[in-house]
């Protein structure tokens, strides 16, 4: 064989070392990233739970909220129209100019 043949060999054999090493780097890789996304999803879950319970108890406090609220809910309603919001802000300018006098 010739040196070229023996160089020809030898690059076969190093590009062979090569896609070896490289799958092992990957697999290696893969089964970190693995690890950690079971981890990660582990993690959602529990956190998850946490979420749905808090959740749960905000929806509890606001219906207790809404049932406390409901005898005051037409003067809140009389309250809010602008007729209303027009005459306090009246009776309250008649205040400021009385106070002056």
């Amino acid at each position: 064989m010739t040196t070229l043949e023996w160089l020809g060999v030898v690059l076969l054999i190093a590009s062979f070392v090569a896609i070896v090493s490289e799958g092992v780097i990957a697999a290696v890789w893969t089964r970190r990233v693995a690890r950690r996304a079971r981890l990660l999803s582990e993690r959602l879950k529990s956190e998850r739970g946490l979420i749905e319970a808090d959740l749960a108890r905000l929806r509890l406090a606001l219906d207790e909220t809404e049932a406390l609220w409901q005898p005051y809910r037409r003067a809140i309603r009389l309250m809010r129209h602008p007729l209303v919001a027009a005459l306090i802000s009246s009776l309250l300018r008649r205040r400021k100019l009385t106070a002056r006098a």
